[in-house]
């Protein structure tokens, strides 16, 4: 790419005259549909005379057969009628905002409907008010964006560049992915593909469900070109930003590929293909977003198809989406067959939450429990820190695939790249590390090697489980009827209600009175038994209890007994066993606790090694245990550093103390 940076500072420098009636986060709004416009001009530009030519002998025919003529004309999948183009419209400043607005009605209708995507016509109007339209579009017909000058890619740099600028506090992986990682993630996808990277004349897909300005796209084919050229990758994606959205089908219809493949929509709530499977699928989806405008749709079909729908494997905490993106892709994977015995494969970069959050059983673990016990993880590999723009924080590319080889059958590799970058001469945003093509290579090698090293890790699928047993000990009550204890009894729901009722008029009244009376009597019994005596068999106090209440001919509910056994009792580590009617041991939820035991080891092994030493009384209760999957892939990568010695910090501190003495010195003299 030559000259990006002064192409990038040209356009900048037109952002800035908007100075004034519009603050620097809404200079988009002007910025992009203006490139937008110019480059189509430019598209055009060599064509322009022959399309208007021919226009005369065919305007009257139906729009859609006049303009397959006219762009056959213009070499291009659109065309433009208008009498204007940005060189003319700098001949009559005094209607320049008419003549702008007919020079846009002047496309034919695929380009027209990419640029109403970008609802240009309020700014058209503000920067009329404003003076400053005739100074933009001079300044703008001063720069070439014709491909010949400025490539596909270079185009894609300059506008996520400019969105870049333009979105400084955007969401983390909002917009747009580094070219030189997505370069890697379509150099993993495409690693062991010998087909399409050697076969001429072979057709794949490729889908992006979060395209942005269509980079993902555009850097796959790119990178499939340079090794194939006679192979075509045919990209569908889909995108709900509406600026990154028209963007990206300006840079396929310029390319003169199918803009239709690019859809328009919540991916989540409006899946634009449901009924399509891909060869090869690649997203960057937000961070740490959250789906509660989606959560309607996307619960109904969790719902309703389960399985059959994209997200039957669990929903993830509605703070956080990344899950579902991912979800969203392995449905779309084509499945091994006859026909198609490679299957799919995905690269996904998320940030580090999708490894681990989420508890055994939860949305998030059952959706990585689906992803291993079907073998579809094939490897994650953990990027450097401060690679992305509107972000800092921890990213991994996750690498699925259906159809694994047979030495990876079963595993999983984790590939620790955070060492791999080189530093940027010039930081932009938070991105201050990048991936030069000889870290590119080295990551992508060391992923196929498939060894075990210092930055290769290799595990059963099985090493990422868990069951999480839950540890339950036994009841210990004592019992004694008291006055504190006696006042306990007051506080007890069941019991206070004996004194309400839902009942209206005299019924309500008479049942209210009833109840008072009953708790009277039994606050008179208890008092009665008041004693020293505490009792440490439940059994056996119960049985007291009843025979009291009977001696006054009071009858008391089972509900109603077990509160005043429990106003009236203690834990009491000394006390018997209190047990069920089938005569088992009852649970004290207070010392209830859990254990996660690796999946290939036995829980009664674990248990009777770990727990029954410290706590004998203990027991498993087999009907809580939960399997869960997590990826603790930094621990993995721990390396332990000694710490510094007591002298040493010292010396430390002393050099401090001198040097802010001196520092005091200066200050004072």
């Amino acid at each position: 790419m030559e000259n990006f940076n002064d192409k990038v500072s040209f356009i900048w420098s037109i952002a800035e005259l908007l100075r004034g009636p519009y603050k620097p986060e809404d200079y988009g709004l002007v910025v992009l549909p203006m490139a937008v416009l110019r480059r189509f001009d430019c598209v055009l530009e060599r064509t322009k005379t022959d399309v208007l030519d021919q226009y005369e002998q065919v305007k009257e025919l139906p729009e859609e057969i006049r303009d397959e003529i006219l762009n056959r004309v213009a070499g291009q999948q659109f065309n433009n009628t208008s009498q204007y183009d940005f060189q003319r419209l700098q001949s009559d400043a005094d209607n320049i905002a008419d003549n702008l607005r007919d020079y846009i009605n002047g496309f034919s209708k695929s380009a027209r409907d990419i640029i109403e995507y970008f609802d240009f016509e309020k700014q058209i109007d503000k920067m009329e008010r404003n003076n400053m339209l005739y100074l933009v579009v001079q300044r703008f017909s001063q720069i070439d964006l014709h491909p010949d000058q400025v490539s596909n890619r270079e185009m894609g740099y300059i506008f996520e560049e400019l969105i870049r600028r333009f979105s400084e506090h955007a969401e983390a992986g909002d917009h747009y992915t580094p070219r030189e990682v997505i370069r890697l993630m379509v150099a993993l996808l495409f690693m062991d593909d010998e087909d399409i990277l050697t076969k001429p004349g072979i057709t794949q897909t490729l889908y992006d469900s979060c395209a942005g300005t269509g980079g993902m796209g555009s850097v796959a084919q790119d990178y499939l070109k340079e090794l194939n050229p006679k192979a075509d990758l045919e990209f569908f994606a889909q995108e709900f930003n509406e600026e990154s959205y028209a963007i990206c089908q300006a840079d396929m219809l310029i390319k003169g590929e199918n803009i239709k493949n690019i859809q328009f929509g919540d991916t989540l709530s409006q899946d634009a293909f449901p009924a399509m499977q891909f060869d090869y699928l690649i997203t960057n989806p937000p961070y740490g977003v959250d789906w509660k405008k989606e959560k309607d749709a996307v619960q109904a079909e969790f719902d309703e198809k389960g399985f059959n729908g994209r997200f039957g494997s669990g929903l993830p905490r509605i703070s956080d989406g990344q899950l579902l993106f991912l979800q969203n892709l392995v449905a779309k994977m084509k499945p091994v067959t006859d026909e198609n015995k490679k299957g799919s494969r995905v690269a996904i970069i998320m940030n580090g939450s999708p490894l681990f959050t989420g508890d055994a059983g939860s949305g998030e673990s059952e959706i990585r429990r689906y992803l291993f016990e079907h073998d579809l993880v094939e490897g994650i590999v953990a990027l450097p820190n401060d690679m992305f723009y509107n972000t800092g924080i921890s990213t991994y590319i996750w690498i699925l695939t259906n159809h694994k080889s047979v030495f990876r059958k079963g595993k999983v590799e984790l590939v620790n790249a955070i060492d791999f970058y080189q530093k940027m001469k010039k930081s932009m945003g938070n991105k201050r590390n990048e991936l030069s093509e000889t870290n590119i290579n080295e990551i992508v090698r060391l992923y196929g090697d498939f060894k075990e090293g210092e930055n290769i890790k290799i595990f059963d699928n099985e090493d990422f489980g868990f069951q999480k047993i839950t540890v339950e000990r036994p009841l210990r009550l004592n019992f004694k009827v008291d006055a504190e204890r006696i006042e306990r009894l007051k506080a007890e729901k069941v019991f206070d209600g004996l004194a309400k009722s839902r009942k209206k008029g005299s019924a309500g009244i008479q049942e209210i009175e009833e109840g008072k009376k009953q708790q009277t009597q039994i606050i008179n019994v208890l008092q009665d038994m008041q004693s020293d005596n505490v009792y440490k068999n439940r059994t056996e106090f119960e049985k007291k209890l009843k025979n009291e209440f009977k001696k006054f001919d009071l009858t008391v509910a089972s509900t109603l007994l077990k509160a005043i056994v429990n106003a009236l009792s203690e834990k009491d580590e000394t006390a018997e066993i209190c047990k069920d009617r089938k005569g088992c041991p009852e649970a004290d939820p207070d010392l209830r606790d859990t254990e996660s035991v690796p999946l290939k080891e036995d829980i009664h092994e674990y248990f009777e090694r770990e727990v029954l030493p410290h706590v004998p009384d203990a027991w498993i209760d087999e009907s809580k245990t939960k399997i869960g999957y997590e990826i603790p892939f930094t621990r993995h990568f721990y390396k332990y550093k000694k710490l510094r010695g007591s002298q040493e910090i010292m010396e430390d501190i002393k050099k401090l103390e001198a040097s802010i003495a001196d520092q005091l010195k200066k200050v004072i003299q």
